[in-house]
């Protein structure tokens, strides 16, 4: 067995405490997508040595003490995104708890600085989703109605994390909201078969404020298979964009699950509610077969790593063998890709614009930037 991993029948159960070797894999491409420096997080790093509750050398305890800086010094975003890392990968008690309630805190003063982005509370009989949302007129004004881009993260990851997007939304001329996937974050839905519905629901509470007849969404990993889920059944989304995205094998391919992480076993089993060993079996049948994935009448662009450690290279080619139009880029690296952040920033923006069937100069740019971002790497070798 390799160090560090387990099977999915072995691991502790969820909320115990982490295992701080894999934290520290799993949690840098995160610290690298919200641009912390690593000339900071590596001591911080270094300096961790276990996972108590908030005590000097554990998990929490470094990361808050460098938000706290931040916070201190103004740097509110900054702040923000330390304490999301203090909190990594979800809330097993009160010293992440507390994290959580400061990151979202030190967001709300940061988003208070800039212009147009909003709280928006989505109450369900499940529970709320909370988000921050941008560019949607008073419910009833004459404002105009814009595309609409619905932006999820994966199982580890808060809406504060993805939320600075909503300034570039707004440059794009579409309407933005942020929302959590279930049990996420402040997201208070339970995770399960009928997750997807949610992603309708949000649709549903903005439907006077945006043109959400041209809905596009941006779904990380976990969520991404949500949005596929949520694209076959309801006609206003016309595109998806992901990345990571479990399709069909990593639900019921029990040797592939016995080598997952396992920081993502005991996410899911704290988002789903049951106990590490029992995560097989509560996903069994959350696979989209062939047929499901061929009637997918939208574009959907996704992005894969080839050594992915979580999803299997099965689910892509269940993408590539079955949805008839599919943008699909591969890149040689781990679950992510933390080495092609910048291409992948630029992917995604670039497959919105083609999405929306912009033709413009903004499109022409970002295509130049993509083609030579994606040379540049070929010429490294990955």
């Amino acid at each position: 067995m390799t160090e560090g991993r387990t099977t999915a029948g072995s691991v502790p159960a969820a909320g115990t405490a982490n295992d701080v070797r894999e934290l520290k894999q799993f949690v840098e491409v995160h610290a690298k997508a919200q641009q912390l420096s690593p000339r900071t997080y590596q001591p911080l790093l270094a300096r961790i040595t276990g996972d108590g509750e908030g005590t000097p050398g554990s998990w929490v305890y470094e990361w808050s003490r460098a938000a706290a800086e931040a916070e201190a010094a103004g740097r509110l975003l900054e702040a923000s995104r330390y304490y999301n890392m203090a909190r990594f990968p979800f809330v097993n008690g009160p010293a992440r708890q507390e994290a959580l309630d400061r990151c979202v805190a030190a967001f709300d003063a940061w988003r208070s600085t800039q212009k147009g982005i909003e709280r928006l509370d989505v109450d369900l009989p499940a529970g709320r989703v909370r988000c921050w949302t941008s560019g949607l007129p008073a419910a009833g004004s004459d404002g105009k109605r814009r595309p609409l881009l619905l932006v999820t993260g994966g199982i580890v990851s808060v809406k504060e994390q993805w939320a600075p997007i909503l300034v570039q939304a707004t440059r794009l001329g579409v309407a933005g909201v942020v929302a959590e996937m279930p049990g996420v974050g402040e997201n208070t839905l339970p995770y399960d078969e009928d997750s997807p519905a949610m992603l309708s629901a949000i649709l549903d509470a903005v439907g006077e404020r945006a043109d959400t007849e041209r809905t596009y969404l941006v779904a990380l990993s976990f969520s991404g298979h949500m949005a596929l889920r949520a694209a076959a059944a309801d006609p206003r989304i016309k595109g998806v964009i992901t990345a990571g995205v479990p399709v069909s094998s990593f639900f019921s391919d029990r040797d592939w699950q016995a080598r997952v992480p396992r920081v993502t076993v005991d996410t899911l089993a704290h988002l789903l509610g049951t106990t590490p060993g029992g995560v097989g079996d509560r996903v069994a049948g959350w696979g989209l077969t062939d047929g499901e994935l061929g009637a997918l009448d939208v574009p959907v662009a996704c992005l894969w790593s080839r050594r992915d450690e979580i999803i299997p290279s099965a689910d892509p080619q269940a993408l590539r063998r079955s949805v008839r139009r599919l943008d699909l880029v591969d890149n040689d690296d781990v679950h992510g890709s933390p080495s092609h952040l910048l291409e992948t920033r630029v992917w995604v923006l670039l497959s919105l614009l083609r999405m929306l069937g912009v033709r413009d100069v903004k499109r022409l740019v970002f295509g130049a930037l993509w083609r030579a971002l994606r040379l540049a790497g070929r010429r490294r070798g990955n």
